[in-house]
């Protein structure tokens, strides 16, 4: 029983379901991948028990076999190897030689029958398909608003809720929040699920800017996604994501529009003197004028100003400048939009001609 395939087929796909393997882990298979061969076609497999990654790869193989291998040691052999080399892996009771010209492994393996498979679940799905650089791009756009490790463990995620002919996708870790979403080919019952965090990180990264189609299933305890030669299961967060419409201001009067990289520059040079803990950053808005000035605990002061088209009320409010520059940087447009109310509410950000994205900033006192 064995396997012969070239490097490169061998190295990226291994590195995408490598990645989700936890260094240290109670489960020692855990560490491992499972690695299934079968007419001509293997199989990759990667689990932490909360999501699961496979891919499979067309390749020369011999016999049908199973077998699971520490996930890091076989990464590793394989970045180590010369680029065009050859690798044949066969496998024999609890071990697996792997040759590479004149490279020569002998790894220890564990059954694949005690590997912990994620299966997909048969509950009643709701079946979404859009093409895998639009959901790559929405996921760009609101990733960086979902918290990190907060206690409100249903923020540590985004909200992907499916409405009627709608997709909409929400990140927010209670200072801001981030809204995204696009038109789908049909319509649909309601139903929402939250994405775990790990779950999104990978799935950017997997996902291709190209016009192939993802099909997303969703349902009540997990979602799946099937594009190109990967299929990634994950568990979903249990929990009542927060009400966003409530969060996202209307009718804010004091608006304008400015180039974002000018202002993205601008706040990026003020907030290099902010205070390190609280990031503040002061707006200063007067008619056709945008003064940013932060201050720090050693009495260090830096100012930008900026000609804006403006003619609302002159307002003075503080904004955690870090929230300010993650919007800046993934709103990949040339034009960007504030409106706000006043020194105490909050301020929304928004993409002239894009009216599926808000991003909503909670103001600080400075």
């Amino acid at each position: 029983m064995n396997i012969k395939i070239n490097r490169e087929t061998l190295l990226k796909p291994l590195t995408s379901v490598a990645s989700i393997v936890e260094k240290r882990h109670t489960l020692p298979i855990l560490s491992n991948l499972l690695i299934e061969a079968k007419n001509n076609v293997i199989q990759l497999t990667a689990t932490d028990l909360e999501m699961q990654i496979s891919l499979s790869v067309e390749t020369a193989t011999e016999g049908d076999f199973s077998t699971t291998l520490a996930a890091k040691k076989l990464l590793d052999i394989c970045r180590s190897l010369p680029d065009s080399a050859e690798i044949n892996m066969a496998s024999s009771d609890s071990r697996l030689t792997l040759k590479a010209g004149k490279s020569r492994f002998n790894l220890q393996t564990l059954p694949a029958v005690d590997y912990p498979v994620m299966s997909k679940t048969q509950s009643a799905n709701t079946l979404v398909t859009l093409s895998q650089g639009a959901l790559k791009s929405l996921l760009k756009q609101v990733e960086f608003a979902m918290a990190q490790q907060d206690i409100r463990y249903y923020l540590n995620g985004l909200l992907f809720e499916v409405m009627g002919s709608q997709l909409n996708i929400v990140g927010t870790d209670g200072h801001r929040l981030s809204f995204t979403s696009t038109e789908l080919n049909q319509s649909y019952d309601k139903q929402e699920v939250i994405l775990p965090r790990k779950t999104v990180i990978e799935l950017i990264k997997l996902l291709d800017e190209t016009d192939d189609v993802v099909q997303i299933e969703m349902s009540a305890n997990q979602i799946n996604f099937s594009f190109g030669n990967i299929k990634l299961i994950s568990k979903i967060i249990d929990g009542k994501f927060p009400d966003y419409n409530r969060v996202i201001p209307v009718g804010h009067q004091n608006s304008f529009t400015t180039n974002r990289v000018g202002i993205l520059l601008a706040m990026q040079r003020a907030s290099i003197l902010s205070n390190e803990k609280y990031r503040g950053i002061r707006m200063v808005i007067s008619p056709n004028h945008l003064k940013l000035i932060s201050t720090n605990s050693d009495q260090e002061e830096a100012e930008e100003e900026l000609e804006i088209d403006y003619n609302g009320d002159t307002l003075d409010i503080g904004f955690n400048v870090t929230y300010l520059i993650d919007v800046l940087n993934n709103a990949n447009s040339e034009q960007i939009a504030f409106a706000l109310a006043d020194a105490n509410s909050s301020c929304l950000i928004t993409i002239p001609d894009q009216l599926n994205y808000k991003y909503v900033v909670m103001p600080m006192r400075i």
